[in-house]
């Protein structure tokens, strides 16, 4: 493995922190003018060329949150269920993911939704994982919500629209920097840090994810991409998000 990272930036006091379990990336190739629609001026796809033809790519990204917790307070700490909708974009140049939504098992989405202005929203969320069966198991429930995925035998493969593990690692598990349409129609941004991924690649038997339906990137027949999960990891949140200035 050959990806570095990025350095951690300095955790302060008004950061969160949490491990992220039983964590899975579910990837769908789009068509790249249907995604452009959905984002701002100055915000596109990063267009990717597969086998068959160009495109890009869009997210699904389901998690179990343990003990979520702002440094501030660490002895308040949240468990719970989380699925961010997101696609791989540039924001006037600079490289990172668009979020269409998050859906969040927890009664304090009411803080990112109406004290942050972010387009999240209250679900059940299951998820579940057997790591050590033969093949490992990842499934998720949340409403129409589901997916099912067994581990792939042999090595990580070569992923469709990309020159090597450096590349996906980079673009597919190592987005720092988000933006996403805040509730008063302003473009929002906030950032993260995690170490590099160390993710094994799984197959979905079944899949299906109606946020994405609903903004006609995929119908209810797509196959995903790719499904590359991981049985935890550690991740630094920057909060406060903070209204987005180009170039500031």
């Amino acid at each position: 493995m050959t990806f570095p990272g990025t350095p951690r930036p300095r955790p302060r006091w008004h950061h969160a922190e949490t491990d992220l379990d039983d964590f899975a990336i579910v990837s769908y190739r789009v068509d790249a003018d249907a995604l452009a629609r959905h984002l701002p001026r100055g915000f596109a796809p990063m267009k990717t060329t597969f086998g068959d033809g160009p495109g890009a790519l869009v997210s699904a990204v389901a998690f179990r949150d343990r003990d979520f917790h702002f440094r501030f307070l660490p002895r308040v700490g949240i468990d719970c269920g989380q699925i961010n909708y997101r696609a791989y974009v540039t924001a006037h140049g600079r490289p990172g993911v668009w979020f269409f939504g998050t859906a969040l098992d927890h009664p304090v989405v009411a803080i990112p939704q109406h004290v942050w202005g972010m387009p999240w929203r209250r679900a059940r969320i299951g998820i579940e994982a057997d790591w050590t069966a033969a093949p490992a198991r990842w499934s998720l429930r949340a409403g129409q919500a589901h997916c099912e995925a067994a581990e792939l035998p042999g090595p990580l493969p070569l992923l469709d629209g990309f020159a090597g593990e450096t590349d996906w690692l980079e673009r597919l598990t190592h987005p720092t920097l988000g933006w996403y349409r805040r509730r008063d129609g302003r473009v929002g941004t906030y950032s993260i840090w995690h170490p590099v991924m160390r993710p094994r690649s799984f197959a979905a038997t079944a899949a299906r994810f109606p946020v994405l339906e609903r903004l006609g990137l995929i119908t209810p027949g797509t196959a995903p991409h790719s499904v590359l999960a991981q049985p935890s990891l550690r991740f630094d949140i920057h909060t406060p998000p903070r209204r987005y200035r180009p170039g500031a």
